[in-house]
């Protein structure tokens, strides 16, 4: 008893040590009382470790030293500095996961390995792994990556001839049954679908229904020498009225004046198409929903299938003198022109270029055309204007093999600026057609801001 007395009297000596760290002590116990509940299994084993450290050094500090042993105090020290590194060297539990962190990237940036001045680490015996360099493809490779991404679902490209095909042999019933007396030609598929430049998605076809006029009783006039003053489009005049009057013709029941209205044939034919015809029933026999636009000034059927939408126009059409002209009037209030398609033509004569030479201008047409197309600002640029340019520059340049197709696409774009600046794109079959004459100066000017950007990377426009 007199040595517990001594040995508390020689801790209150100290400062009050002893009650201090007799109440750590107990702190310690309740604290690992409870840590499972708290911390769960792997908390609390790390604090059970830690707190254990800690009252060894509680311990050797409130135990008596044994005076006689000079290396007591030594051996206590060695030992105080092992717990210590026992806590250091607890591993820590793994942090709660706030709602913020699971939005965080898994992967943290790669930190700059720093060299160890004293030598690898890594054994003698482990290989050496070398990183391959990252290849950077030519635009001639992307081009032609990106030509094999362009290519039309195979589903569509035999579903929708099938699907307009039919939609069209309805049609051209329906007109011989309600207008017998008007001769109309064999309604026929026309687009690029058809003809292998379709690109992306089949979601457009045109059916073309032809009408069948007397050359005698009619004639064409050329734009240029009208009111409108405009090349692109001609008026179809009823002649010999005096020895051949109104009736002798069926479709004089369509003219306005002297001349054959596109207008007002347009009008008939969406009547049709929007209350005469029993589309729901069409549809339902070709397992498909058919819609007639109303507020289009087009005529135009929007069709949904299960595997995909088609929107189908159907345009009148008629060939006088080697010219096709179509009932596509512009606004306005002229009424009875009708626009000159080259459509035909510039086809035929891709392809003509293309089997002489073994060239890649349809390929690079429809590359351009997949720019055009998945890009709203250009979207107005594809199609006829860019047939037209290639057929200028064919002309001019004669290697079109696929090895020149880098080559080739970097000398449209370029030619496409030129043009644009100007405001100026000659049609390939008349110079007297300024292809660009229907765009606004706004459309002109962004279209050639976004093409004089990929002049000097044309990569950008393949993304």
């Amino acid at each position: 008893m007199a040595a517990f007395w001594q040995q508390r009297g020689r801790r209150q000596e100290s400062g009050g040590l002893g009650s201090v760290l007799d109440g750590l002590g107990s702190v310690f116990d309740v604290l690992l009382a409870n840590a499972r509940l708290v911390l769960g299994v792997s908390g609390a084993a790390v604090l059970a470790i830690a707190t254990l450290a800690v009252k060894r050094l509680i311990d050797r500090a409130t135990s008596p030293r044994d005076e006689g042993d000079p290396k007591a105090e030594q051996k206590s020290l060695e030992d105080s500095w092992q717990d210590l590194a026992l806590i250091k060297t607890t591993p820590k539990p793994a942090k709660k996961q706030r709602r913020e962190d699971l939005s965080a990237p898994l992967l943290s940036p790669a930190q700059p390995v720093v060299p160890d001045p004293r030598g690898s680490s890594a054994p003698l015996g482990a290989p050496q792994v070398q990183s391959s360099p990252v290849r950077c493809l030519t635009l001639q490779e992307k081009l032609l990556s990106h030509s094999s991404q362009l290519a039309v679902p195979e589903f569509q490209v035999s579903l929708v001839p099938q699907l307009a095909r039919s939609i069209c042999s309805q049609l051209q019933n329906f007109l011989r049954s309600k207008f017998p007396e008007l001769p109309f030609g064999r309604l026929s598929l026309s687009g690029a679908l058809l003809d292998g430049l379709e690109v992306l998605a089949a979601d457009h076809v045109h059916l073309m229904l032809p009408l069948v006029l007397d050359a005698g009783l009619w004639s064409l006039i050329s734009g240029e020498d009208t009111v409108v003053r405009n090349p692109q489009y001609w008026m179809i005049k009823r002649i010999d009225l005096g020895y051949f009057p109104r009736g002798c013709s069926p479709w004089d029941r369509f003219m306005v004046g002297r001349y054959l209205s596109s207008s007002v044939l347009n009008k008939t034919l969406h009547k049709l198409l929007v209350a005469s015809i029993n589309w729901p029933a069409i549809g339902g026999l070709l397992g498909c929903a058919i819609h007639p636009v109303v507020a289009s000034r087009e005529l135009k059927l929007e069709v949904k299938h299960d595997q995909l939408d088609l929107s189908i126009t159907l345009l009148p059409v008629v060939e006088m003198e080697d010219k096709v002209l179509l009932a596509v009037p512009p606004e306005g209030l002229v009424e009875n022109l009708w626009l000159e398609s080259f459509y035909r033509a510039e086809v035929s004569r891709l392809k003509k270029l293309d089997a002489a030479d073994s060239g890649a201008r349809q390929l690079c047409l429809r590359i351009l055309n997949g720019v055009c197309k998945s890009q709203p600002r250009l979207h107005k640029l594809g199609g006829s204007p860019l047939s037209h340019l290639i057929l200028h520059l064919s002309d001019t340049a004669s290697d079109w093999a696929e090895e020149s197709l880098a080559d080739r696409f970097q000398q449209v774009l370029e030619e496409l600026v030129a043009s644009l600046e100007k405001g100026v794109l000659p049609s390939y079959f008349n110079p007297k057609i300024n292809l660009f004459s229907g765009l606004l100066e706004e459309e002109i000017d962004e279209m050639g801001f976004v093409l004089y950007r990929a002049i000097t990377e044309p990569e950008v426009l393949l993304k």
